[in-house]
């Protein structure tokens, strides 16, 4: 039998660390309205898969209906907290829901905090608009940009802390990272050191929501390895084409001419016959919008096999069928799926991160997400994030990618705050997507949800 080897990726993601008790309070960035908004769940607590009901209990301490509650609340409060900013910019300051779900809104005025009081919110008053903090962060991270590579490699991710109002700086727990002369200019920074400074991530082969890509043909006798990721939502576009969205650091063709890599089902006893079931189409990984995504277009025999439908496959092939799009908040509760570590839940804990990702060039790229704390571990990128029912994102990165079992990674990261996951908003990613598609593939892509097919 052919040895399956999983190719180191080409990308080396930055070690994530996060503290759930410490980033609290989501930032709404104005972006194009769709035309798939989040809906009401319309699945039941009884309908969800026995395995995520499973995952819910156990990592969320949560009844499912609890769970699916929670989650329509948490997107209650997006719609609340986006009006309010555009209506009062210079007076936001934040938005979570409290360990005990119940909403808060952060303002800086007592104006604002009787208007929020008044429509049935508990309120924070703040000394640092939204604003000033995104402006904050825009400054820290143009000084990271210019220090040398071996000291911003030190730097882990950039994150915004509402309750505290300041920015919370992860830094490796390394000589260098100590070494690092933090701009005062920038006030209120919070330093944390996380463990090491990163590395290379190892992807496993899995089964289910696994596949497969590699830079030529499978059949190339010179090919040595080949990429292990996760498939996230399947969408489609005003076209029709059957797409699938997942992460843009899986592409192993990312930065050259041609993007294109044919994507695979594994065949584990026989590697070169793993039947193809699409092609990477396109990818993002940094740059002008800083997101990590890609997307797959699905051929003819997939979706004939059904590939194309609008759920979500977690442990022992069952699935979830996804009824709309959500954004993060702070407080909410999140599951991912992947074959690596199956269906795993945790909180959104911050909704705004910024990371470094370093290409096998050397080249730094900013990767702008949201971080919860469900485990993730090697071989789950790109697979998808959901709060309910609800597509929420696609996953990007783990601070416990290298982990054998979540049991082993909740142990030895304890004293870093637990395992976190990044994940990249999908409500970002179809802007991305329909803005660069200059009317042709992915035009008007949205998410497959239950409502797409009758």
């Amino acid at each position: 039998m052919r040895k399956f080897l999983a190719r180191r990726a080409a990308v080396r993601a930055a070690t994530i660390a996060f503290t759930s008790t410490v980033l609290v309070g989501p930032l709404f960035a104005a972006a194009p309205a769709l035309a798939d908004e989040a809906v009401s769940p319309r699945i039941t607590a009884d309908q969800l898969p026995p395995e995520l009901a499973q995952a819910i209990q156990r990592d969320l301490g949560m009844t499912p209906a609890e769970y699916l509650d929670r989650s329509a609340r948490a997107q209650e409060l997006r719609d609340y907290a986006r009006d309010f900013r555009t209506e009062r910019p210079k007076e936001y300051a934040g938005a979570w829901l409290g360990q005990d779900g119940k909403p808060v809104v952060a303002v800086t005025s007592v104006d604002a905090a009787k208007t929020a009081a008044d429509a049935g919110y508990q309120t924070r008053l703040a000394p640092v608009s939204a604003d000033n903090l995104e402006f904050a962060m825009g400054q820290l991270n143009s000084w990271i940009a210019e220090l040398p590579m071996d000291l911003s490699s030190a730097i882990n991710s950039v994150a915004i802390d509402f309750l505290n109002s300041q920015l919370v700086l992860s830094v490796a727990n390394t000589p260098v990272g100590h070494l690092l002369n933090l701009p005062t200019l920038i006030a209120n920074i919070k330093v944390i050191l996380s463990p090491g400074s990163g590395g290379p991530v190892e992807r496993r082969p899995m089964g289910g929501d696994t596949y497969i890509s590699a830079p030529t043909s499978l059949g190339d006798t010179s090919l040595q390895s080949v990429d292990v990721c996760s498939f996230g939502f399947n969408a489609t576009d005003a076209g029709g084409n059957a797409l699938n969205i997942t992460a843009g650091h899986c592409n192993p063709n990312f930065g050259k001419a041609d993007q294109q890599a044919d994507v695979y089902l594994p065949n584990v006893r026989d590697l070169a016959a793993s039947p193809q079931v699409g092609t990477f189409v396109s990818s993002q990984l940094g740059g002008r919008s800083s997101l990590d995504y890609s997307v797959i277009k699905l051929n003819d025999a997939a979706v004939r096999n059904g590939m194309d439908q609008p759920s979500v496959r977690g442990s022992n092939g069952t699935t979830l069928t996804i009824t709309g799009v959500a954004d993060p908040i702070v407080g909410a509760p999140v599951c991912k799926s992947g074959q690596s570590s199956t269906f795993t839940c945790g909180f959104v804990v911050a909704d705004r991160v910024e990371t470094q990702l370093y290409t096998a060039e050397g080249d730094s790229k900013i990767i702008r997400g949201f971080a919860s704390s469900a485990c993730t571990l090697g071989g789950d990128s790109g697979g998808a994030i959901v709060s309910g029912t609800l597509a929420l994102g696609i996953t990007s990165g783990s601070n416990a990618a290298d982990a054998p079992n979540c049991n082993e990674a909740n142990t030895a990261l304890a004293q870093y705050g637990g395992t976190a996951t990044l994940g990249i908003p999908i409500r970002s990613i179809l802007a991305d997507i329909d803005a660069n598609s200059g009317g042709g593939l992915g035009s008007g892509i949205q998410v497959r949800t239950r409502s797409h097919v009758g």
